[in-house]
């Protein structure tokens, strides 16, 4: 049986890092959103002449930045809507991304070591990510998993280069961290701090690329 055809066991950990996501994110979109919309009326306002006095530079300037927000919240409500479903599963068999009703496992067996990276987000805050390091070599394209997919110097020579990076809310830091240990303890790397905007991108180009060079 291939991983795709396993699932997780019932008493697996549960991780709802879209839920959380949501919570937070939403009212925060929606915010944007409603300031975008005070400068589409003012826009309106300004198209239409009928403002009081005299429009600005720094009027205009106003108006294309409460703009900007505006559109800024619409990408975040989308993007986290689009990822309310998404969530972490740990269990005997391995770490699970799922996402909505598509899944995939990382499983314990194929990798050489799993560690923490934590970096500094302004001065109170913490991003963290889980780096899951395999031992054998990974699919960068997989439909679900390619973009947890990085390319770094390793924290050990004898580790590659490519690794799974998982980022996930900073409140769950100890349970996840607990729940490795539970399962690979003789595997654990420990923590390590990295420099800010550790997260980093998913290879999108490449991906891209890649996938198109395997049409046909």
């Amino acid at each position: 049986m291939t991983p795709h055809s396993l699932s997780p066991d019932p008493d697996a950990m549960v991780i709802r890092t879209g839920r959380r996501s949501v919570m937070v994110g939403l009212p925060c979109s929606v915010l944007l959103i409603a300031v975008g919309a005070v400068g589409v009326v003012g826009a309106a306002i300004v198209a239409t002449g009928n403002q009081k006095g005299e429009s600005t530079v720094a009027g205009f300037a106003g108006l294309v930045f409460t703009l900007v927000l505006g559109v800024l919240g619409v990408f975040l409500f989308l993007s986290n809507w689009a990822n309310r479903r998404s969530r972490i599963l740990v269990d005997h068999t391995g770490l699970w991304v799922a996402n909505g009703n598509v899944r995939n496992v990382i499983p314990w067996q194929t990798l050489a070591g799993v560690g923490l990276y934590w970096s500094k987000l302004g001065r109170s805050q913490k991003l963290y990510s889980l780096e899951l390091f395999p031992n054998d070599p990974i699919d960068r394209d997989d439909p679900v998993l390619w973009t947890l997919v990085r390319d770094e110097e390793p924290l050990h020579p004898d580790l590659p280069r490519l690794r799974y990076r998982l980022p996930f809310p900073a409140p769950y830091q100890q349970e996840v961290v607990s729940a490795v240990q539970q399962y690979v303890p003789h595997i654990w790397l420990g923590e390590s701090e990295r420099a800010a905007g550790h997260i980093g991108r998913p290879d999108v180009k490449g991906h891209r690329q890649r996938t198109q060079g395997r049409t046909p």
